[in-house]
C-alpha cells in the first residue's frame, strides 16, 4: 500500500465565487504516484472553499462562469444570500474580528459568512476511485475547486492524497 500527498495553488478572484477546474492537475499527481488502483481524495483546508465533481457546461457567462456554475450560484444565493453588510449574519462576532485582526485580516475580509455556509453545504472534499492509473470520473466528470469568498482575491491550496497500489 502506498500513500502520496501533494498540493498545488490556485488564485481566487475575490469579486465573485471562483471556480477552478483542477482535473488535469489532480490526474497529474495520480500519474506521478504510480498508483494503479486506489482512492484519491481532493480536499480544501480553507473553510470558505469547496471541492465538487461536475460536468463542464462549456457555455460561459460574460462574467466568465460556465452556465452550470452560474446556475449553482443563483440557487445558493436563494439559500444563503451574499453577505453585503455587517450584522446580516451573526458571524463574525467581536471575538472572531479580534482574532482575525491578529492574523492579518481586516474587518471587511471577515464579512464572508455566506462563503462559510456555502462551503459547509457543499463540502470541502471529494473521494474519487483510481482505476488503471486514471481517475474514474465517468464520461463527463471534472473536479472543481470553488472559492466562495468574495471579500478579496486569495491564493488557495488544493490538497490531494492518494492511497492505493
Amino acid at each position: 500500500m502506498k500513500t502520496v500527498r501533494e498540493s498545488f495553488t490556485v488564485q481566487g478572484k475575490g469579486a465573485r465565487p471562483t471556480f477552478h477546474m483542477v482535473t488535469e492537475g489532480v490526474q497529474g499527481i495520480v500519474e506521478r504516484s504510480g498508483v494503479q488502483s486506489g482512492i484519491c481524495v481532493v480536499y480544501s483546508h480553507h473553510t470558505t472553499c469547496s471541492v465538487m465533481l461536475q460536468e463542464c457546461s462549456f457555455d460561459v457567462t460574460y462574467a466568465g462562469l460556465e452556465f452550470l456554475q452560474q446556475d449553482l450560484i443563483e440557487v445558493l444565493e436563494n439559500i444563503v444570500p451574499t453577505c453585503r453588510r455587517e450584522g446580516q449574519y451573526m458571524h463574525p462576532g467581536p471575538e472572531l474580528t479580534k482574532f482575525s485582526a491578529l492574523h492579518g485580516e481586516n474587518k471587511p475580509q471577515t464579512l464572508n459568512t455566506d462563503a462559510h455556509l456555502r462551503s459547509a453545504l457543499l463540502g470541502r472534499s471529494e473521494s474519487i476511485v483510481i482505476a488503471e492509473g486514471k481517475l474514474d470520473l465517468g464520461k463527463f466528470g471534472h473536479i472543481y475547486f470553488v472559492d466562495f469568498d468574495q471579500t478579496c482575491a486569495r491564493e488557495r491550496q488544493v490538497q490531494v492524497q492518494i492511497i492505493g497500489e
